[in-house]
């Protein structure tokens, strides 16, 4: 399919109906109330904590002490307890309803993970200790590294990353090492298909390749014909998402992996959807040589809102030498952290270097440990089940009323285009926005570009029958509202959202990113 190059509308309609709300006199919707900055409802001389004025003490600001006030306004502790719920009031989140973002795979966070996070010994734990006393931390991780190595098949896995994004660069680190070693210094070409998953060109270009991409067939799958033709002696690799971006698994990728082996090249896997095969499949019978791994999408540690998080990276036997320190091994009673380089070289390996100060993230590896031990092995085979059954219950629910991108079946994920939307005057962003004044997400837009208006839903495996079908009534509501000529309910949408819809253009580039006081606002005493 032709890559996503629409252009869409970005004003909102003026025009367009209130949602039947009248206006009020504070701005308040009955128990959506609204909420002024805390600049404008607060007072610079009011606070609801009193601390003692500071006496003597000599600064250690370097001569960059504050010379003036800061302008901070402050309110009544009753004031300020109000502010913080009723901002709380307006957050979306998993344990509010669905989140069915496409490749992303925000599922329920189990509380048990929680508590077991919490327990003393790992929840004050320091990466500064004597590694005599925390052998039970060791201990986890080596635990949770044999579980990974296990369900994916694979001898090594680098456990310090900290997210999908940086596993996905210690993989692409371990093939330079490797390409280096074996003095072909002249393999830079990376081949990366259209439905890869987003962040790959931009590592590989970090680790210093350069991308050579792969076109979709109109399966949504490597187009094989296209691969075998880039192949050559300057091929350093492939990076393939499986199942891939579009939901789909990659039904060529045993052979995929035969062919950039003969190469001389070494295959990437990104493990982002590792979640649909999970006890199902194991990657390294399928022969990738490195595969990071989202702890929070597979094994429900929370996304973090941008770290800290984790990725461990799995190797094959090829590129298990090259794996980063640290990482901890067994000797006989006592677990040890090999921390150096020259440490791993004295036992054979030739490690390209260190990505992370310490050892990875603790609180995730528990919570992660947590989850695979409370489900077991057939517990996690059931999770994926479960999240492609209820993928593909969404994509059979919807497919009369809008359409599916590709044919058949799908993996965790349905995608669809907006062809149903065709002379609507409604396109995937309103779409989009009136699922919010229905008090839903919306789902992954305009991604991925091989789709023309992508909608990608994930539903997880956490999401019960009854849900889905509350959701898929929605979608196919406001399906049927577009089809109809009901335009006006989508152009201004969303009506009864907190904040309601904004010029993207204007507020790309005339962003407002601090509050500014009125010139003309009035005092009290006037």
């Amino acid at each position: 399919m032709a890559m996503n190059q629409q252009g869409r509308p970005t004003r909102p309609n003026t025009n367009a109906a209130t949602g039947g709300y009248a206006d009020t006199i504070s701005g308040s919707r009955g128990l959506d109330q609204a909420e002024p900055l805390i600049f404008e409802r607060g007072r610079t001389d009011l606070t609801g904590v009193d601390f003692p004025e500071l006496k003597g003490g000599k600064t250690r600001l370097g001569g960059l002490e504050r010379k003036s006030e800061i302008g901070l306004p402050g309110l009544a502790e009753p004031e300020a307890m109000r502010h913080y719920v009723r901002l709380s009031r307006k957050n979306y989140a998993i344990d509010l309803g669905i989140y069915p973002l496409g490749s992303c795979t925000m599922k329920h966070n189990p509380r048990l993970n929680e508590k077991m996070a919490r327990l003393p010994g790992f929840g004050d734990v320091h990466p500064l200790q004597p590694q005599s006393t925390v052998q039970g931390a060791l201990e986890l991780i080596g635990e949770l590294a044999h579980w990974l190595m296990t369900l994916t098949n694979t001898p090594c896995v680098a456990m310090s990353p900290k997210a999908g994004a940086h596993g996905e660069l210690c993989g692409m680190m371990a093939i330079r090492a490797a390409l280096d070693a074996r003095g072909e210094t002249g393999r830079r070409r990376v081949l990366v298909p259209e439905s890869a998953h987003g962040t790959n060109p931009a590592t590989a270009v970090q680790c210093g390749f350069y991308c050579d991409e792969i076109p979709a067939n109109a399966d949504g799958r490597v187009d094989m014909e296209a691969f075998k033709a880039k192949l050559g002696d300057d091929v350093a690799g492939i990076m393939l998402t499986n199942p891939n971006t579009c939901g789909l698994f990659e039904r060529d990728i045993k052979e995929i992996a035969d062919l950039i082996h003969e190469a001389g090249g070494y295959f990437y896997c990104d493990g982002a959807n590792f979640n649909a095969i999970v006890g199902r499949v194991r990657p390294g019978d399928l022969g990738i040589d490195a595969m990071h791994i989202n702890l929070h999408k597979t094994f429900s540690t929370p996304h973090g809102g941008g770290g800290p998080g984790s990725g461990p990276t799995v190797f094959s036997q090829a590129l298990a030498p090259f794996a980063p320190v640290p990482y901890v091994v067994k000797k006989g009673e006592t677990w040890h952290m090999v921390e150096h380089e020259a440490e791993a070289r004295a036992d054979g390996a030739e490690p390209f270097g260190r990505m992370v100060a310490f050892h990875g993230q603790m609180g995730m590896f528990t919570r992660a440990l947590s989850y695979m031990m409370s489900h077991g092995s057939d517990g996690l085979r059931q999770v994926a089940e479960d999240s492609v059954l209820n993928a593909n219950y969404v994509l059979a629910r919807l497919k009369h009323v809008m359409t599916p991108a590709f044919e058949g079946t799908c993996m965790h994920e349905a995608l669809f285009d907006d062809r149903f939307l065709k002379d609507t005057g409604v396109t995937t962003l309103d779409f989009a926005k009136a699922m919010i004044d229905e008090g839903y997400h919306p789902m992954t837009m305009y991604f991925p570009l091989v789709v023309h208006g992508a909608m990608l839903i994930e539903p997880t495996e956490t999401e019960s029958k009854s849900g889905l079908d509350r959701f898929c009534d929605v979608l196919e509501g406001l399906a049927e509202a577009a089809k109809s000529g009901d335009a006006a309910r989508f152009v201004s949408a969303p009506v009864h959202a907190p904040v309601k819809r904004l010029d993207e253009t204007r507020a790309a580039r005339n962003p407002v990113l601090v509050w500014q006081e009125s010139e003309d606002q009035p005092q009290a005493a006037e």
